[in-house]
């Protein structure tokens, strides 16, 4: 038997492509068209925003507590969350929680570890850089980091928050993410992170002059893995 997933949403875009991940992707596992019950719940993303902006990590983590009490009510066994900005709130929320959450930033540190990188280049909003989510998450495994500067950040921002998560895609996007990426693999990063659930959207493997850690993937792929484990 199969675990339940719950996704606490955040993001259309992002949410959106984790739970289709893990839909498609469970047919390798499962057999055709087979894969396990997800349910997902998503507050308004202007509640995040909101405090967000007010930086108001108690305020984050109560709106994940809640998509936390929402899932279990209707079954889940076990919560993901496709947002790796919100993250930075997960301690002030864990303890709080009737279900387990696998923690986005662990499951990618774990990845980066598995594959031999050293020092992993940090991509998201300028909430996700400028936090502990990634830094923490990767010292637990001995890896090192870098962060783009703050112009840099500031474009990528604006990106993310006007463009992706909209739906928009546009060239100049990918541009600037290739610049960005470009260059911090010339100062020594041997791969990225990223770690905005929305860029995995516009960059990959196929266009990043760095190896990519894609955080939503990854995450949904971890969330199958434990659905379908015999543990």
């Amino acid at each position: 038997m199969t675990l339940h997933i719950g996704i606490a949403g955040c993001s259309a875009e992002g949410a959106a492509l984790c739970y289709k991940t893990i839909c498609l992707e469970g047919q390798a596992v499962l057999g055709q068209h087979v894969h396990p019950e997800v349910s997902m719940h998503t507050p308004s993303l202007s509640e995040y925003v909101d405090c967000l902006e007010k930086d108001d990590i108690a305020g984050i983590g109560d709106l994940m507590l809640q998509s936390a009490i929402k899932l279990a009510a209707i079954g889940a066994d076990f919560v993901i969350c496709p947002d790796n900005t919100v993250h930075q709130a997960f301690d002030s929320m864990i303890d709080r929680s009737p279900l387990p959450w696998l923690h986005i930033g662990e499951v990618v540190a774990a990845e980066a570890a598995s594959r031999k990188y050293q020092r992993l280049a940090i991509t998201g909003t300028s909430w996700l850089v400028g936090s502990e989510v990634y830094p923490a998450k990767l010292a637990e495994h001995g890896l090192d980091f870098a962060r783009p500067n703050q112009d840099e950040c500031k474009e990528i921002d604006r990106i993310i928050m006007e463009e992706l998560t909209q739906g928009i895609f546009k060239p100049d996007a990918i541009a600037s993410f290739r610049q960005v990426i470009g260059r911090m693999g010339q100062e020594g990063c041997d791969a990225v992170i990223l770690g905005c659930t929305e860029i995995p959207l516009i960059i990959d493997d196929k266009n990043s002059p760095l190896p990519t850690l894609d955080s939503t993937r990854l995450l949904a792929r971890a969330a199958l893995e434990r659905a379908t484990s015999d543990d």
